[in-house]
């Protein structure tokens, strides 16, 4: 059983790898989209460098990337519903209706781990680590309706996902395990070919894979294929999780890469917004 740290150890320990990547990932020239002309620049900015197509032997997926589709509500198949207790907000509240993502279409759950998706059901927002704007954990980071950036040097890849300011890095050699649980876990990177291949472990417990409550142990494997179709990655995941599940599973999508040249990621800092939810009822009632 790995040891746990607290979150603001875990933080710190996520700030310090995230300093050592900056130094070893080695950005190429014109590589990520968002190396154009900035917002607002004048009609004389310099054109982008050509994008190259490979870096080294490895195909170039630097870029800013984002999925289309409803993975994040449910990644199973499902009806578009009200969200009752959201009544003022009408249609806007509504969830879209959406189909699976996972191959063979429902998550093979074992009995008891069935019943406790039901609970995280019952309890939604509140029980829903997105509402609480803790990190997503993976896959979900990959496929919440925000972009994320990857950034591809000669070296480790870096991950950098706009929810949360949070982010991973896939360790391209000298592979280890994590020496704590986490919410983002540690990852082992390698190229099959012009396939990135991702082992991820090392995960918490809290994390779920999405909206309608889906959710894992801290026995989660999660091994990832990011392959290059055209300016776009076609992003498969396997989860592996013998208390969880009674068999392994897959989800499998695409992710499309920004072509807008000022295309960049912006702050979604969530922590202030989640306050009232988490804290509102410790708040002293006034008269």
């Amino acid at each position: 059983m790995r040891n746990r740290f607290t979150g603001a150890m875990v933080a710190a320990t996520i700030a310090a790898a995230t300093a050592v990547v900056s130094l070893s990932v080695t950005p190429i020239s014109g590589q990520a989209a968002g190396q154009g002309r900035a917002a607002g620049a004048g009609r004389g900015a310099a054109a982008p460098a050509p994008r190259p197509a490979r870096i080294g032997k490895a195909p170039n997926i630097n870029g800013i990337y984002q999925a289309i589709n409803t993975a994040n509500w449910n990644l199973e198949d499902h009806a578009a519903t009200d969200l009752k207790q959201f009544w003022q907000l009408g249609a806007i509240a509504a969830v879209p209706a959406g189909m699976s993502v996972i191959d063979g279409g429902t998550i093979p759950y074992k009995p008891e781990a069935l019943k406790v998706r039901e609970a995280n059901r019952k309890g939604w927002p509140k029980t829903d680590p997105e509402a609480k704007c803790y990190m997503p954990g993976i896959p979900r980071a990959n496929y919440m309706p925000y972009p994320f950036q990857i950034v591809q040097g000669n070296k480790d890849i870096l991950f950098v996902y706009e929810f949360a300011s949070s982010n991973r890095i896939v360790h391209m050699s000298n592979h280890g395990e994590s020496p704590v649980d986490s919410w983002m876990g540690w990852a082992n990177g390698k190229w099959n070919g012009d396939v990135l291949e991702i082992h991820n472990s090392g995960f918490n417990e809290h994390s779920w894979f999405d909206r309608a409550g889906n959710h894992h142990s801290n026995q989660l494997v999660v091994t990832e294929r990011f392959t290059p179709r055209g300016d776009n990655l076609f992003y498969q995941a396997t989860m592996t999780d013998p208390e969880t599940f009674v068999k392994p599973w897959s989800i499998s999508m695409y992710l499309y890469r920004k072509l807008e040249p000022n295309a960049q990621l912006l702050e979604f800092k969530c922590v202030e917004f989640s306050e009232e939810l988490l804290y509102g009822d410790l708040k002293k009632k006034t008269e």
